[in-house]
């Protein structure tokens, strides 16, 4: 499958979105909405995308009861995304639930994938604050199988894990993997991170990229650069 750029566009509010879209004149953008934007704007700013030709993965990580999850996904199913997540430690029942409500009577649906363990979350924090004794990579892989079981398309991981994910799930199986950087950027509160030229080694097949886009001099040239070091 084709390797995708995906721009994080963490914004608060309407204008800020449109302000750096209309940089965006000569070709359509892969967005990632997450809860900032979506919870101050709401559906509406998901048809305002669409209409300008953009694609969207809606990044609202979803984690609830099985049956809560099924009809928040039956609500999402009505909107025109490309993308939506849920986080795997909601079990696999939650996820199988997910795919019962985001599946429409056509059959048809948006990918869907499963949050492992987010990239600011180190090995330390995990075990201290979750309480979660055994390795990163050993948890991440365990959510990873689980998310397969329950039918889901990949997960989101750290590109660190893309190429284990692969091999223990399928090449067809998908890696999301935020936490990406510039070789010159600001690391910010990610973790573990990687370069997109990295991340593209390691098997990655989407990467998400925020701040080193959106807060660049240059948005384009920067989105551009991300491209061409992953992509090509």
């Amino acid at each position: 499958m084709n390797k995708e750029v995906i721009v994080a566009c963490d914004f608060n509010s309407k204008e800020e979105l449109i302000k750096f879209l209309s940089l965006f004149t000569e070709e359509s953008v892969y967005l990632k909405v997450g809860m900032e934007l979506f919870y101050a704007e709401g559906p509406a700013i998901i048809k305002e995308i669409k209409s300008r030709g953009h694609k969207i993965f809606l990044d609202l990580k979803l984690h609830d009861i099985p049956n809560t999850v099924k009809k928040a996904m039956n609500v999402l199913s009505k909107l025109d995304v490309d993308m939506v997540n849920v986080h795997a430690a909601g079990t696999i029942a939650m996820m199988e639930a997910a795919i019962e409500g985001l599946t429409k009577e056509d059959g048809t649906r948006p990918l869907i994938i499963a949050v492992t363990q987010l990239t600011s979350t180190s090995e330390e924090r995990m075990r201290d604050d979750l309480l979660i004794e055994k390795p990163i990579e050993d948890v991440v892989l365990h959510y990873a199988m689980n998310t397969k079981r329950a039918g889901l398309d990949g997960i989101v991981c750290s590109a660190h894990e893309a190429k284990k994910i692969h091999r223990e799930c399928g090449e067809d199986f998908l890696t999301i993997t935020p936490g990406i950087r510039f070789a010159d950027s600001n690391v910010g509160d990610q973790v573990r991170v990687m370069t997109p030229e990295q991340a593209k080694v390691e098997g990655a097949d989407y990467i998400v990229v925020g701040r080193p886009i959106t807060q660049a001099d240059n948005p384009v040239e920067a989105y551009h650069r991300c491209k061409k070091e992953f992509c090509s």
